[in-house]
């Protein structure tokens, strides 16, 4: 007898039909998608690959410039006699990790002078008739520096069987026992630059929305770095005792550091939007503060931020910090001029492109995706 097979399909012990069932899992699978759509857009995507190489940046730039710090070519002022002094500059020179550049003086007083003055990090003084030597340092631009240099002039002074006593010819405050302070100070100004100003560029739009709103933004920007350059000038001079100098002469240098980095991170988000932000922490933080030249002077980093480090509002500011606290002020027209451009250039920049293209939607209007 022949038996007939009948083939049934299972069902779900929840009394529901596979067919649906497979229907709602694809239907899951394409609502987590669409889920996943609209939690991670597109545009938030490239932001997020953005903030990666961002951090990527930040490791080798701060390890770069800071890991493997020596001197090279500092600049040393040489008084010897005649017959000696030619001879002696010359070996200076030709140290074979070219860590020095030396240069002969006529006397102690034009020596001393060109330390004070910011022309020289050092000065070797030879004692013709004796077989002890002098070494004038500036422990004020960098005491990592000074002992470096010490240390290299101890080592040639001794393969010509001569001793070598140090005298830190400008010293550092007793607030300021590593000279930290002037670059720490820039640090803080620099960050309530473009803070301030991508608080108002995402809380209003990164592009303002016309002409008056963003000369009104400039306005907010300018009276914020008032406040923020004479709070950062007497809590680093008489709150805490760390840093000598005028507090009219910090305040002045806070304000303007404090508005050329806000203006421009303005600008940079005039042109690019959100992104612009982005673009100003690469700028300020990643670029600007381990070329500043705080940690370690500008002989001590390798050539790339040595070379930036002047340009960048950073580098400028803490150089005519450190001058005013520490050497009367002397040589900081350069890098006044340095932060002037910045601000001139920000100011420009953001005013000119909100006039010809202003923006027409605030932040909370913007999409990411």
């Amino acid at each position: 007898m022949l038996r007939m097979i009948r083939f049934v399909h299972p069902v779900p012990m929840d009394g529901s039909s596979g067919m649906s069932s497979g229907l709602s899992g694809v239907s899951r699978e394409r609502g987590f998608g669409r889920e996943l759509r609209d939690a991670v857009t597109g545009r938030a995507a490239l932001l997020v690959f953005g903030t990666l190489l961002l951090q990527f940046g930040f490791i080798v730039s701060y390890v770069g410039a800071l890991h493997h710090p020596y001197p090279h070519r500092a600049s040393i002022a040489v008084v010897a006699p005649a017959q000696v002094g030619d001879k002696l500059v010359a070996q200076l020179n030709a140290l074979p990790k070219r860590e020095l550049k030396a240069r002969p003086v006529a006397d102690e007083a034009t020596a001393r002078r060109q330390i004070r003055d910011q022309q020289v990090y050092s000065a070797l003084l030879v004692d013709p008739s004796g077989s002890q030597d002098t070494l004038l340092v500036a422990n004020a631009r960098g005491p990592v520096l000074a002992t470096a240099v010490q240390q290299v002039v101890s080592a040639a002074e001794a393969r010509q069987h001569r001793t070598l006593t140090t005298e830190d010819l400008v010293p550092l405050a007793s607030g300021d026992a590593d000279g930290l302070s002037s670059f720490y100070l820039v640090v803080g100004w620099c960050v309530g630059g473009y803070l301030v100003a991508s608080i108002l560029g995402i809380s209003a739009g990164a592009r303002p929305a016309n002409f008056s709103r963003a000369l009104i933004r400039v306005g907010v920007l300018a009276l914020y770095s008032v406040a923020a350059g004479i709070g950062g000038a007497v809590i680093i001079g008489p709150v805490l005792n760390a840093l000598p100098g005028s507090i009219l002469g910090l305040w002045g240098v806070g304000a303007l550091l404090v508005f050329a980095v806000g203006v421009f991170t303005m600008a940079l988000e005039c042109l690019f939007g959100v992104v612009g932000i982005g673009l100003a922490v690469l700028v300020f933080v990643v670029l600007g503060n381990p070329s500043a030249g705080g940690v370690f002077p500008p002989p001590m980093i390798p050539p790339f931020w040595r070379v930036i480090g002047p340009w960048l509002p950073n580098g400028a500011a803490t150089t005519v910090t450190r001058s005013i606290a520490y050497f009367g002020g002397t040589r900081i027209t350069g890098p006044l001029l340095v932060l002037v451009v910045w601000a001139v250039l920000g100011t420009a920049v953001a005013l000119v492109f909100t006039k010809l293209r202003p923006g027409g939607q605030t932040a909370k209007e913007m999409p990411l995706g």
